[in-house]
Formats: C-alpha cells, structure tokens, sequence
C-alpha cells in the first residue's frame, strides 16, 4: 500500500469471526538491512506488552471497539517516509495473519524560479527538494508539449529523498509548467511560471 508522508497508515488484519478482547496479537515490521525486526504494536489483556520501538511510540494505535469482530488492524498516525517497509501481524502462536508492504512517500510541490533573462531567452529553474520516492521532472511549454531541458541534477538525501534540479532555456513568450511525477505512489503536482520576451 502507498501513502503520502504525514497521511495515516491502515494496516488491516483479521481473525475472522474470533473474539480477540482476551487474545493476543503482535505487529511487527522488518528492520532495513537486518534480520531483527521492530516491534509496532503489541495488544494482550493480560500480558506486559513487548518493548515498543521508540519510532513508534505515540503514533500507532488499535481500534478496541473492533476486538469483539477479530479485527486486529492498526493506525499509523503522520506517517514518515522512514516507516516504510513490511509489516506482519501474528496471532499468539505465531501465526501470521496478515503481512503488508507499506511505501511513504514525500511529495512536495516543484518551485520555479527565472535565473536570467535577456531579450531574446529566460533560463528557467525547476526544484523538487525531499521527494520519495525519486521524481521524473519535465518541463512543459503552454500547449502541455514536453520540452528538451538540460541534464537533471538529482542529489541523495538521508532516508531515501531526492532533491532534483532541471533548468531549461526558453526562447519564446508562454507559460511554463514543471511537473514532478512519482508513479509509484500515484502522486503528480506542478508549477507554472509566465515568460515574456520581446
């Protein structure tokens, strides 16, 4: 499942028509590049709970109200591109009763600046910062025709974000969209910016 980094996160799990109030469930997600993994949540009427991973504390939540359906789902509050990974949800005997692959990702709008202008041409810059996953960036004259713009400069940042550059040289008076696309996670934004040349 794919959401936007702030949303809120619903990881289903389900055991059926069992009353789980007296059970006990576990969620956990991988850890990246190890085999441990990191405890989410953990709900037991009886039992002390596991030791939540810090990253989790405050954000993650049942619905108690739902216990008496089998439903074991959580809620990730403001989700962080860093909680991304595979979650499994576990029953006290460590069955495996749902398993999810979650991807956040961070989608900020492109903005668009002129860097220099003569008469006859404008160079354009586009900036996409802190967008996860990687963006594909074009720039697009008023008609919606993508344009032959310079190389991008897309540099890494911590936790899987990308900043993006890509400047452009326009030699005619029209309005000019960037557009950041991240497929992935069904997410386009653009801005538009008015050149006037004589």
């Amino acid at each position: 499942m794919q959401v936007k980094e702030d949303d809120d996160a619903i990881l289903d799990c389900s055991f059926g028509d069992l009353d789980i109030k007296n059970g006990l469930f576990d969620w956990m997600k991988d850890k990246d590049n190890d085999k441990e993994k990191k405890d989410v949540f953990f709900y037991s009427q009886y039992h002390r709970p596991a030791d939540q991973d810090p990253h989790f504390k405050g954000r993650v939540f049942h619905f108690p109200d739902q216990l008496q359906f089998g439903n074991a789902s959580i809620v990730i509050r403001k989700t962080k591109t860093s909680d991304s990974g595979t979650y499994t949800c576990s029953s006290k005997s460590g069955e495996i009763r749902s398993s999810i692959s979650l991807t956040v990702g961070a989608a900020p709008k492109p903005s668009v600046t002129i860097l220099d202008q003569t008469q006859n041409s404008a160079l354009l810059q586009c900036e996409v910062l802190g967008a996860s996953p990687k963006p594909e960036v074009v720039w697009k004259d008023g008609d919606g025709k993508i344009l032959t713009a310079d190389e991008p400069k897309v540099t890494e940042k911590g936790g899987n974000k990308y900043d993006t550059v890509l400047n452009i040289t326009v030699t005619k008076t029209d309005h000019y969209t960037c557009v950041a696309t991240q497929d992935s996670i069904h997410h386009q934004s653009n801005r538009t910016i008015f050149v006037r040349l004589n």
